[in-house]
């Protein structure tokens, strides 16, 4: 099946209930304006050339709000694997090779034509045995890429739909007050970011707020940048 562009919560639940029960379906949450998700999308229309009974649906996760609060997307690319009825499985990031062998796992057979998907996940050449790279190495790889998902990061507790502390509702306010367009992560849906994050950024409280990549700071010091200089978003 191609992918199915979703542009609207009706024909989303119109789709969904038009397929029969026993089809997978995998649904793709990613925005226009974060880089990962232009090469997730590639790689998610890729795979479903090769995988014929499953379902492929892409989702704007910032257009359709009330579709993203229903699975809780917390951050994107974002991904959504149901089988039977039920979610059976969900991915947070960009990693081609992981979500070509979560479809796979959820299709229960490899591809319809055969392909191996290698062209979609490239890697650096080598030569001789690649070095062990360690879990501290790979979550610090990880957070890299998290900080950059978005030219404006917001690291919250909660969703900026349902925020779960003071402080992080707050932040919010003042970004959507100020029309910034910003990607998010909730930190209480994995522990591994939440604890790396202060580390990485050497800033032990959350929220965390990050503009292209480099950290600004919280919410006291977004307050304060803002105090300063009322037009700071404006000229992002």
């Amino acid at each position: 099946m191609s992918v199915v562009e979703i542009t609207s919560e009706s024909q989303f639940n119109e789709y969904t209930t038009s397929l029969t029960s026993s089809t997978p379906i995998t649904i793709s949450f990613h925005t226009p304006w974060a880089a990962p998700c232009t090469q997730m999308n590639a790689v998610f229309s890729y795979l479903s050339t090769l995988y014929k009974d499953i379902a492929f649906l892409s989702v704007d996760a910032e257009a359709h709000p009330e579709i993203s609060e229903t699975f809780e997307v917390s951050a994107v690319p974002f991904f959504v694997f149901i089988k039977n009825g039920k979610v059976v499985r969900e991915l947070s990031g960009a990693d081609p090779k992981e979500l070509s062998a979560a479809i796979q796992e959820i299709s229960g057979q490899k591809p319809a034509s055969g392909a191996e998907v290698t062209t979609a996940a490239p890697t650096a050449p080598t030569s001789g045995t690649e070095p062990e790279v360690s879990e501290e190495e790979d979550l610090k790889a990880r957070l890299g890429k998290l900080v950059n998902a978005a030219p404006v990061m917001l690291f919250m507790k909660g969703t900026p739909a349902a925020p779960q502390c003071g402080f992080s509702r707050q932040l919010v306010g003042i970004l959507r007050d100020n029309q910034v367009r910003f990607g998010f992560f909730d930190i209480l849906k994995d522990d591994a970011v939440r604890q790396g994050l202060k580390k990485f950024s050497d800033w032990p409280t959350f929220p965390q707020l990050y503009v292209n990549g480099e950290l600004q700071g919280g919410l006291d010091i977004v307050k304060e940048i803002l105090a300063d200089d009322p037009t700071f978003f404006q000229k992002l």
